[in-house]
């Protein structure tokens, strides 16, 4: 009778158990997953379901929810080993009895991924793993992205851990076995009789397991064995204001993936993209303007279309001398740290000759008709 009880107990929480979110297959890992599995999966199908992705999309606000649920759940030891035990209903227990709070904001945890500070998740842990090396991407941006700021939308092709062994190498989890050779110590041990009762160990390194303790019966179709595949990433960047040459914005762990390693950062660097009308230095802008040979001598009003599509108003009175630079103030970049103060706009003018004229002009201009002496030029300016 006890053993039947005991037996009807077992049932009845395999039953709850099954019967709750399985918060492994809302993440599509597997049930033995590492952190750095559960955190690779948690940050690739965040960014698909996040809200800003997907504005007024229910389901997809939903999903996002689920996934930052199931994340806290099994990125925490405890919470994590009491839900493979006793599933969802274990942890309202746990919760009900004083075991922690409910969970965090979904939003913040989702910053902390992708807002830089550097925050991170598994704790100590974490920060034991070995790191791989930061992937150096060139990013190339307008003048006018730089002007305004933007949010730059890219794919980066970089090395990710196969989802289809989860980075084991094997077809199956059933073909992993412990290595005969070494009996999955990594190593094995050779006895040299050097001389009458003198015996010597050496330790190497196993050949047939390669020092894992482990080999593979049959390896995984999608990589080949390989545990790892070549695949590309979609990333949403922000451009901000004033951004330079040069300057460096960075990705957290968003390098190349590696099985037994947390992946390097992605380290992009901004490259300007030359701008057929605007030239930039520092935080000032400078441009060419052409003007006739009448303009240059008795004014003119021009527009100029700005990097923002307002436009600028440029008006000299009299003459304008060739190479002449007018100062525009305030309209040049933004500051990077001050975005709401700028630099200024320099405008040179050159002046395009006729290439014929007419007689009658030349006479004209030989008896110095409408138009002042030289010295009376060069004193006005």
């Amino acid at each position: 009778m006890r053993q039947f009880a005991i037996w009807l107990l077992l049932l009845v929480i395999l039953i709850i158990v099954e019967a709750g979110k399985d918060y492994y297959n809302i993440l599509d890992v597997p049930r033995d997953a590492t952190k750095s599995q559960i955190k690779k999966h948690y940050k690739k199908l965040s960014r698909v379901y996040h809200p800003d992705k997907n504005p007024g999309n229910k389901d997809a606000e939903e999903k996002f929810m689920e996934l930052s649920n199931a994340y806290e759940i099994l990125m925490d030891d405890e919470k994590r080993g009491i839900y493979d035990r006793y599933g969802e209903e274990g942890l309202e227990q746990h919760k009900n009895g004083g075991g922690g709070g409910g969970f965090h904001n979904p939003f913040d945890m989702f910053a902390q991924f992708f807002g830089g500070g550097g925050g991170g998740f598994g704790g100590g842990r974490a920060q034991q793993e070995r790191k791989g090396p930061d992937m150096q991407v060139e990013l190339e941006v307008s003048l006018e992205d730089l002007y305004n700021g933007a949010t730059v939308e890219l794919d980066v092709s970089k090395q990710t851990v196969c989802d289809h062994c989860h980075g084991s190498g094997a077809r199956r989890s059933e073909d992993i076995q412990t290595c005969q050779t070494c009996q999955g110590r990594g190593v094995t041990v050779t006895r040299v009789q050097l001389g009458p009762g003198m015996v010597q160990q050496f330790q190497q390194t196993c050949n047939q397991c390669g020092g894992k303790g482990k080999t593979i019966r049959a390896t995984c179709p999608a990589c080949k064995g390989h545990k790892v595949q070549r695949s590309n990433e979609q990333y949403t960047l922000s451009i901000e204001k004033g951004m330079k040459n040069g300057q460096t914005t960075v990705l957290e762990e968003e390098g190349d993936e590696y099985p037994d390693a947390i992946p390097g950062d992605i380290i992009f660097t901004i490259s300007t993209v030359p701008h057929p009308l605007f030239d930039r230095q520092g935080d000032n802008l400078y441009t060419t303007q052409q003007i006739t040979l009448i303009e240059a001598l008795v004014g003119f009003e021009k527009t100029l279309k700005h990097l923002d599509d307002s436009v600028i108003t440029l008006k000299r009175d009299g003459v304008t001398q060739y190479g002449f630079v007018q100062t525009i103030k305030g309209s040049g970049m933004p500051h990077f740290d001050h975005p709401n103060q700028h630099g200024d706009l320099f405008v040179e003018y050159k002046v395009v000759f006729p290439t014929s004229i007419d007689k009658d002009t030349v006479e004209l201009l030989k008896q110095g008709a409408h138009f002042p002496t030289p010295e009376l030029v060069h004193e006005e300016l």
